[in-house]
Parts: structure tokens; C-alpha cells; sequence
């Protein structure tokens, strides 16, 4: 009884309410949510602190950024689903709040986007910078290029060079990404490759074109290079890819462990700082992907570029759970 006592006491209060809602939109900054809100920073940080300490969120911390989301499990998660499902009549204050924040994520949207047109032809020389890529590539053959592909989806394609990596080794390719610029390059690509067997797509990886996947059809294999660390919402991509997998199929994550270079977010539009083990193993946990391996690609040297040195390519990759599809597809 005390902790559903301190549920109700946390939330308790018309800021701490509002915040709540928010957040229940998916992972903010402080920042963020001040500005929302229109509050200031001291009072905005005292009741998150409050609704962390009543249980009902959680804060984690990248480099000078402090982000907060719901608690996903137990009784508190039980608690604020429930809140967020009450058929309030007064929603002036929220429905002022979430137009706010859908005008944040524009100018999240608007400054990544920009970002890739104003680079889309250099993003290869770029990305070279940060991660030793050829040793990632071979990391992702090996793991993928052992068996033939029926259909393979490279989720968030940029310039298409995982499709061109795999596309030997694929009977028919997939690639989607938000960006026309992106796209314009990785057709160009493709088809300078002779990959015809291949192509691209505008599309949202949070809401993927593709009916939910059965025995008989689906991907055979996914990956995510180099992507999640630039959504706002990295988990509900990771559940969407598990979606369209056919049972049994491969999900491979290429991405950064964590690291402390605050410049890639003003530079090149990082949302997040790199993604550790347990985290990455608890989105494929909540998707019913079964872990199988993971490696780690240890940074090569820059002479005079250290600083570039330090990022850790990390790759991730899991199983749709055979058993688990089945029941549902017999619910």
C-alpha cells in the first residue's frame, strides 16, 4: 500500500502531472521539457526529481545531457499506463503541451535533416572518421554473409552501402531512410553497383510499411548500421524491425558503446552517446529477439586525430523467437 501511496503523492500536482504526460511521449531532456512547459530549469529539475524518487520515472545521464522516461516495469509502469488511460475532460494543458513538443521533435527533424543535405555526398568520409568501417563491414559478413538471404532490410539505408555490402549475398534487398537526399545517393549507388535486386524507399522506421511477418513471409535478416543513435525513441525501432522479421529471423545492430564526445551531437546531430550491453539486450528482450551474439570493434589510430580514436563500434545481433511468434500467430 505505501508504494501506491507514494505513486499518488508524486503525481500529485499539476507540473508533475504535466511532465508525466510528456514524458509518456518518449525519452526528453531537461531542456526540452522546460521548455515545454515554460517553466524554469530549477523548478522543472525539482519535480522530476520528486516523480524519480516517487518511482514513476527514471533519469539517465549522456555527457551534459539528462534525459527522463517512464519506468517500464512493476507497479509504476502499471500506474502510469493506467493514468495516461483516464478519460480526463479537461485536456486544455496537455493538448498545449504535446503541440509544444511535437514543434521540438520539427526542430529535431529540421536540424538533421539539414545535416544530411548539406552532407549527403560526404556521409561515407564522415562516418569514416568515427568508426574503423572496414573492420565493421567484415564483422557484418561474417555474421550475415554465411548463408544465403531470401530478403534482407537495412533499416535507416543512408547511403545504401550496407545493401551494396550485402547484396551478393541477398536475393532481394530493402532499404529505408526519411531522407530523399540519403536515398537519391544510395540509388546512385545500387546502380552503379548492378544491384538490381536491391532498393530504396522513403519510409519512417518507426512505422515500416510492411505487414507484421509470418512463417511464410517476412525479412529473413535486418540490420541497423550506424541509426539508432540518432532516434529519439531507439527501443520502439528495435521493436518495429522485430515486427517484420520472420520467426527465426536475424537482427543485427551496428552502433557505438558508450562514450563521453559531446561534440558528435553539434557536429553531426547525435542524439544519443552510445548504447551499452544491458540496454541493447533489454530492447530485444521487450521484443521477444533472443541475444546471440556480440563484438566489440576496438578503434583504430589517427595519428593527430585522437579524439576521433575513442569511439567503440559495437555489434549487437539476436533472433526472432521461433516459439513466441507461433503463439501469437495461433491467438
Amino acid at each position: 500500500m505505501q508504494a501506491l501511496l507514494s505513486l499518488l503523492q508524486g503525481a500529485a500536482d499539476p507540473t508533475r502531472l504535466r511532465l508525466l504526460f510528456l514524458v509518456a511521449e518518449g525519452e526528453l531532456t531537461v531542456t526540452e521539457l522546460t521548455t515545454i512547459v515554460g517553466q524554469s530549469q530549477p523548478r522543472v529539475s525539482r519535480h522530476l526529481k520528486l516523480l524519480c524518487e516517487a518511482g514513476l520515472l527514471e533519469r539517465f545521464k549522456e555527457g551534459s545531457w539528462v534525459f527522463h522516461r517512464l519506468r517500464d516495469s512493476g507497479l509504476s509502469a502499471a500506474f502510469a499506463k493506467a493514468l495516461m488511460s483516464l478519460p480526463l475532460q479537461d485536456r486544455a494543458a496537455f493538448d498545449t503541451d504535446r503541440a509544444r513538443l511535437a514543434n521540438v521533435r520539427a526542430a529535431r527533424a529540421a536540424a538533421a535533416a539539414a545535416f544530411f543535405r548539406a552532407n549527403a555526398p560526404n556521409w561515407e568520409r564522415l562516418r569514416s572518421l568515427h568508426a574503423p568501417e572496414k573492420n565493421v563491414e567484415a564483422a557484418i559478413l561474417q555474421v550475415l554473409g554465411a548463408a544465403p538471404i531470401e530478403s534482407f532490410l537495412d533499416a535507416g539505408t543512408g547511403t545504401g552501402r550496407m545493401l551494396e555490402l550485402m547484396a551478393q549475398h541477398v536475393r532481394r534487398g530493402i532499404g529505408v531512410d526519411v531522407s530523399p537526399e540519403m536515398l537519391a545517393v544510395a540509388r546512385d549507388r545500387l546502380e552503379r553497383a548492378g544491384a538490381h535486386h536491391c532498393q530504396v524507399r522513403l519510409a519512417d522506421i518507426y512505422r515500416l510499411p510492411f505487414r507484421t511477418a509470418t512463417a511464410e513471409a517476412g525479412f529473413d535478416a535486418a540490420i541497423f548500421h550506424q541509426v539508432l543513435h540518432y532516434l529519439d525513441e531507439p527501443q520502439l525501432a528495435v521493436a518495429e524491425i522485430a515486427r517484420v522479421l520472420k520467426p527465426g529471423g536475424r537482427l543485427v545492430i551496428a552502433d557505438f558503446a558508450p562514450h563521453e564526445l559531446e561534440f558528435v551531437r553539434i557536429e553531426l546531430k547525435h542524439r544519443r552517446l552510445g548504447f551499452s550491453d544491458r540496454e541493447v539486450e533489454g530492447w530485444f528482450a521487450a521484443a521477444n529477439l533472443e541475444p546471440t551474439v556480440s563484438e566489440a570493434i576496438a578503434p583504430s589510430p589517427h595519428p593527430g586525430r585522437s579524439g576521433d580514436a575513442t569511439l567503440t563500434v559495437k555489434i549487437w545481433t539476436a533472433r526472432a523467437a521461433v516459439g513466441q511468434r507461433a503463439k501469437a500467430e495461433a491467438a
